[in-house]
């Protein structure tokens, strides 16, 4: 019977005799000792070939990257038992060159026994910890599918680097992941809790799911509390903190203060959320402040001043305008979400702060293209979809109708982009209420954004309200 193994033995040979070589001279081409060439060809049974051989053979016989490959996996399951040394090279290599057909190939193999998975989780770990998130995934995901112990650490975890890898730009992809994640989150240990519950805040802020960034606040410092033994009578210089966290520990400390105050920001409870901004104003008292620990500690301090800036302006206190601005000439880095509660505050009080956004060059004619220095690219692409909105009101509420469109068309289009349809239904209902002054050519323009819409868009509805600036990292 000719078999998968047997067809590469004989595809070798055939290549052997058409370029006139003997086993010698093919062994010297190919970097492979004679002995071992004629094992493989002709040993009764025949020598396995390891994927590093079949390579080197495939080049001396001119062939490009991955031939046979597809043939290869019945070589790591001779005599139907995994030789999981020769499978973890050959997966390894299928990740250097994209062959994720026989990736799947083996993995659908080694389910055949569940006890597997240990050995698939440990290779995923590998290569993430290399960095090779990509690669990870589809050994992840076979681990997802295949775990039988639904409370096990291994699924946790690997539902949590999955999540992690999915999370991004496009913000109904981010959530579709956090729905996958979120029943997970609680089996998994504690050090990567910690991370989860940051990352899944991070979503909600870019959804502008408040109360639920305000649950993962809550639950973080109440994870804290736990882990670390905290109690409203610990000495702060008692307490004691791991390293085994993606993030300095004063991270975590700082973002379950900073976390709950912008979703009270956004509640409109304003009041409650400056108690919260003491809880991480200043954090210099936190023990073993390395170089990381202290550039942090003082990126709190940055984003308490620029949230305390925020809660007086939305409150009424206008006064503070100008310190507002001048706080953003000495941090740069503040000024395009600041802007938001800026414009703001313009639209609820009816301000003209002209004289502001030429300074900050948000003028029609100028596009939005700020630093977004140490905040997260898609915190930036929210935040610059938001202060195009916002300034598409305020010049409507100024009645200068047709830079408002041009906002709105900026909107639209990055709406689209990051495929949040409840953003794009806000910008195409304030677009139809100036529709009568559109220019052909900006009638033109927004018939073309909108033309990939899905016809679904109405189950996404929902009305912007309280679109804040405050920072969370």
């Amino acid at each position: 019977m000719i078999t998968n193994t047997t067809t590469i033995r004989l595809e070798i040979e055939k290549g052997i005799r058409q370029r006139g070589h003997s086993l010698s001279s093919f062994g010297k081409l190919a970097g492979i000792n004679r002995g071992i060439i004629s094992g493989i060809l002709n040993g009764n049974p025949p020598k396995s070939i390891s994927i590093r051989q079949l390579d080197l053979m495939a080049e001396a016989l001119g062939h490009e990257e991955g031939w046979m490959y597809e043939y290869y996996v019945d070589e790591c399951f001779i005599n139907e038992k995994a030789d999981w040394r020769r499978i973890k090279a050959f997966l390894l290599r299928c990740t250097e060159i994209g062959r994720y057909d026989c990736i799947q190939a083996v993995l659908d193999r080694l389910m055949e026994d569940l006890s597997n998975t240990v050995s698939v989780f440990g290779l995923a770990e590998e290569l993430y910890e290399e960095g090779k998130v990509k690669e990870a995934i589809p050994f992840y995901e076979c681990v997802i599918e295949n775990e039988k112990h639904q409370h096990s650490e291994r699924l946790a975890i690997s539902h949590y680097r999955v999540f992690r890898a999915s999370i991004g730009e496009n913000t109904e992809a981010s959530f579709r992941a956090v729905i996958r994640f979120e029943p997970y989150k609680n089996r998994l240990p504690e050090n990567f809790m910690l991370d989860a519950l940051l990352q899944l805040a991070n979503v909600y802020y870019l959804i502008q799911e408040w109360r639920m960034m305000e649950y993962c606040a809550d639950e973080l410092r109440s994870l804290l509390s736990t882990v670390y033994k905290m109690s409203e009578n610990s000495k702060k210089s008692d307490i004691q903190w791991p390293t085994s966290t993606d993030r300095h520990p004063v991270v975590y400390y700082g973002q379950s203060y900073l976390l709950k105050s912008v979703a009270l920001e956004n509640l409109g409870k304003y009041e409650e959320a400056k108690t919260y901004i003491l809880g991480y104003a200043d954090l210099s008292w936190f023990p073993d402040l390395n170089e990381v620990g202290l550039r942090e500690v003082a990126k709190f301090k940055v984003l308490a001043e620029a949230n305390t800036h925020n809660l007086d302006l939305l409150m009424g206190n206008t006064t503070k305008l100008n310190e507002y601005v001048e706080f953003l000439d000495r941090y740069p880095n503040e000024i395009l979400a600041s802007m938001i509660t800026i414009i703001d505050s313009a639209n609820k009080y009816n301000l003209n702060i002209d004289s502001i956004l030429q300074k900050f060059s948000l003028d029609p004619d100028s596009p939005i293209n700020f630093d977004h220095g140490y905040y997260h690219k898609s915190a930036h692409m929210i935040h610059t979809w938001i202060i195009q909105y916002k300034l598409a009101l305020y010049h409507f509420f100024k009645k200068r109708y047709a830079v408002s469109i041009g906002f709105i068309l900026r909107s639209i289009e990055m709406s689209i982009q990051i495929e949040n349809k409840p953003k794009i239904l806000d910008c195409v209902s304030l677009f139809e209420q100036l529709k009568e002054y559109a220019t052909d050519s900006q009638l033109n323009a927004y018939h073309q954004l909108i033309k990939g819409v899905n016809e679904d868009v109405e189950v996404y509805r929902k009305t912007i309200s309280g679109h804040s600036s405050s920072r969370h990292d």
